[in-house]
């Protein structure tokens, strides 16, 4: 478990630049005899779950049901709820825990009692070093961009997932504009942001590759695969897989080893969340570790780090759907690759 203050052990300021192309989308990696009897396994199981959808619902009622009181979140989120941090979270009820908070250090806010805030957490189900770590936040604000790319370039990110737009169909501001640089370096504070291009794909996604650096800096800038997925609706789910597995096989390729995946939504715990579900528990099949076939325990090992992750039924649900399907396609890949 990653613990506050102490940024993940792939950190390094002089680690090796990760190239991202444009135009290539690596397919997924080709399955061993041993991982398509893992992927053929746990599709039966969830596939039978799916046909009793009073079963699912039972399971997210239990999850609902053990749900951290206020009172206890309070008393574990000590540093949040301090007044020199408030106006860092964008809602009050979504704040971090003590125990697995991202630190900043250094921090633009000096004050000791800011104690290196951010609205922002660790999020791992296994040490090993082939399952992607992840941090949870917030969309950030004008307030805390510059704290934003300043936990980016500490803890070496080479994967920001945006899973919301700027602003909803309500005109309710989700979340602040803290990655377009579109008409040339981008600057917060001490720190800089270059877009090396733009694109977007048949799935509506949006792929930035971008470069972050301070100012100052000798060293080379760190390069960050940013995909943003503005149609997935907030509290609810997409109308199919497809975009939330076409960002899954865009970081196939990226080693876990290079830095946790930074992902968000609007408060960084429903389609946060759900997407941390989703590819924790394909990595976890494909490694063997079949106690991901318990789709309670892993969002009941991601509440206990960051509170309310997966909000709703529906997205409970579509992590079943989105791992079949993914699943399904590798093994689908598997049988083409060897004639059957």
């Amino acid at each position: 478990m990653a613990t506050a203050g102490k940024p993940l052990a792939a950190s390094s300021t002089s680690a090796e630049p990760f190239n991202f192309s444009a135009d290539s989308l690596l397919p997924p990696p080709p399955l061993s005899p041993d991982q398509l009897r893992r992927c053929t396994d746990a599709v039966k199981t969830f596939k039978d779950k799916l046909l009793m959808p009073g079963g699912i619902a039972k399971e997210f009622s239990i999850l609902q049901n053990n749900r951290m009181s206020s009172s206890d979140m309070r008393s574990r989120c000590s540093v949040a709820l301090d007044s020199v941090n408030s106006d860092k979270n964008r809602y009050t009820d979504v704040i971090p825990f003590d125990k697995n908070r991202v630190v900043l250090n250094p921090c633009k806010d000096y004050r000791p009692s800011a104690r290196g805030y951010i609205n922002a957490s660790f999020i791992e189900t296994s040490s090993a070093e082939s399952i992607s770590r992840f941090i949870a936040t917030q969309g950030p604000m004008p307030c805390t961009f510059e704290d934003f790319w300043e936990m980016i370039i500490q803890n070496r990110c080479p994967v920001i997932l945006m899973l919301t737009r700027l602003v909803d169909n309500y005109r309710m501001v989700k979340c602040g504009d803290y990655f377009q640089a579109e008409d040339g370096p981008r600057e917060f504070g001490n720190i800089c942001i270059v877009t090396k291009w733009i694109r977007t794909t048949d799935t509506a996604l949006v792929l930035r590759h971008l470069e972050v650096n301070y100012k100052e800096s000798e060293e080379p800038p760190l390069s960050v695969l940013h995909i943003q997925y503005p149609e997935w609706p907030d509290h609810g789910v997409p109308k199919n897989t497809l975009a939330v597995r076409d960002i899954l096989k865009r970081t196939y390729s990226v080693p876990p080893t290079l830095g946790p995946i930074v992902v968000h939504c609007s408060a960084g715990i429903g389609r946060t969340g759900t997407y941390c579900a989703i590819h924790n528990t394909i990595q976890r099949v494909l490694v063997g570790d079949m106690s991901a076939l318990d789709l309670i325990n892993t969002i009941t090992m991601f509440r206990s780090q960051r509170i309310g992750m997966v909000q709703t039924l529906d997205q409970y649900i579509f992590c079943y759907k989105a791992i079949v399907d993914e699943l399904e396609d590798f093994i689908s890949q598997f049988n083409k690759q060897n004639g059957s």
